[in-house]
């Protein structure tokens, strides 16, 4: 299939919103406050910013080259490269195709808070067993599934210009001053605690920023920054097939070099923002126990801070959720993407085909990770000693098992098998300036595997 059929984006800024909104989703927003937060806030985002500079920078660069140079899929690229390697092409096929029910099934849940607090009844979110109680209802979850499938599927089906480009150029603005907006006007807050003690949002960003050592040693050390890690796959969409997807979308005369460049910043700023739009105001209005409670500080802890600030909570709820569901709905479509792109280019499908045959299978595999909260529930304890239901076990095969073993086999296979030289000459097919030459070397064959060996075996439950 010639590229004209396949579809690419019009210039560089397409492919830059487009990236920039698949790392922008849940895992900046959701998963990095309540990380920064556990992990000695400025400590936890000192650490992040340097690894996202340096491994970050490499996964990234490496797999947009790949997708560029063979203008294929996931699923075919690693083929057209090396032949013996096409079962890392199958590996970063396999992860979005896991990932893609679960996430839109969060992305329902988003949508439910959207309106909840929209109609004005956020009263109702805060309350306590609330989220409980909606996941594990048999039919409202698989409903809002369903709407939410519906709205990323539809980008899909109309293709790389007028889907995936148009949309990301409306949905990124939009949501980059909604993060703007809603960090600073949690700056702002105040509230006399019980001790009568008045707490404001900047109180709340000194947690954020100023790096905490206390109780830091080597083997904590070590623990934050295989969380940094870690949160870079969620961050930076990479090990997911979405890059080379996007990648292959390119322009042989775009500057992938500065693409890349501005794709880390956009990335790296609303993780930043994400921790000034949460950390403070949960301190304000619940002290640092508000902060200890991990993943359900979005759907639990964050209802009751906006119940708390009066009338105009629901407001602010609203704008936060509908900020999150632009977020999901960015993340969303480019996993969709990523598998409708493989469909495309190893079955030889129309794109419409394409999308429909897989949005259906992400509505059934979705529709039971709903039921994993009710009629097929169960407890099971994962490797790595954490105990989850249907939804963690897709959670954990994707990102502690095939994520790492990509990401491994990707360094090796252009560090060691094609040399590092060959995405360096693809990135640079333009003459343009590669900045940080010896450093992508360094990283994509030492440090970069080994680092991802150590977290693999982590994720795994080996080592603890």
């Amino acid at each position: 299939m010639d590229n004209k059929e396949r579809g690419s984006f019009k210039g560089s800024i397409g492919f830059v919103l487009a990236a920039a909104g698949s790392a922008v989703g849940l895992g900046n927003i959701w998963r990095f406050p309540y990380l920064a937060a556990r992990d000695g806030g400025g400590l936890f985002l000192v650490i992040y910013i340097i690894l996202a500079l340096t491994f970050g920078f490499t996964l990234v660069t490496t797999e947009a080259a790949i997708g560029r140079k063979t203008k294929q899929s996931p699923l075919t690229a690693y083929y057209h490269l090396v032949p013996k390697w096409h079962w890392v092409g199958l590996f970063s096929c396999l992860v979005p195709f896991f990932i893609v029910p679960y996430y839109c099934a969060i992305g329902g849940w988003v949508l439910k808070y959207f309106v909840v607090f929209l109609t004005g009844h956020g009263a109702d979110a805060a309350a306590d067993g609330y989220f409980g109680a909606f996941i594990s209802g048999k039919t409202e979850p698989g409903i809002y599934l369903f709407i939410f499938l519906v709205l990323c599927a539809v980008i899909i089906y109309k293709g790389v210009n007028a889907g995936i480009e148009k949309s990301s150029k409306i949905l990124m603005p939009i949501l980059l001053v909604l993060c703007i907006g809603i960090a600073v006007y949690s700056l702002t807050l105040k509230n006399t605690d019980d001790a009568g003690k008045v707490i404001s949002g900047l109180d709340g960003l000194k947690v954020y920023l100023i790096p905490n050592f206390e109780g830091v040693g080597i083997k904590q050390f070590f623990s934050i920054t295989m969380d940094a890690l870690g949160q870079l796959f969620f961050s930076l969409s990479v090990a997911m097939g979405i890059m080379i997807a996007y990648g292959s979308y390119v322009p042989d005369d775009a500057n992938l070099v500065k693409s890349i460049n501005q794709i880390e910043f956009f990335d790296t700023f609303v993780a930043f923002l994400a921790g000034v739009m949460i950390i403070p105001a949960v301190l304000v209005f619940m002290g640092p126990d508000g902060l200890s409670t991990g993943p359900s500080l979005m759907f639990v802890s964050l209802p009751k801070v906006f119940m708390q600030m009066g009338p105009v909570g629901n407001v602010v709820g609203a704008v936060f959720f509908a900020m999150v569901l632009f977020a999901a709905v960015t993340s969303a479509m480019s996993l969709l993407e990523a598998v409708v792109s493989s469909l495309i280019d190893a079955f030889k499908m129309e794109r419409k085909k394409a999308t429909i045959v897989e949005s259906v299978i992400a509505l059934l595999i979705g529709l039971i990770v709903c039921a994993g909260y009710n009629v097929l529930y169960f407890e099971y304890q994962l490797p790595n000693g954490s105990v989850g239901q249907i939804l963690d076990m897709f959670d954990y095969v994707s990102n502690n098992i095939l994520m790492p073993i990509i990401s491994i086999a990707t360094c090796i296979l252009v560090g060691w098998v094609m040399k590092p030289q060959v995405v360096i000459d693809e990135a640079t097919k333009n003459g343009e300036k590669f900045g940080r030459r010896g450093l992508y070397i360094v990283m994509i064959k030492f440090i970069a595997p080994v680092f991802l060996i150590i977290l693999l075996i982590m994720s795994s439950g080996i080592l603890k």
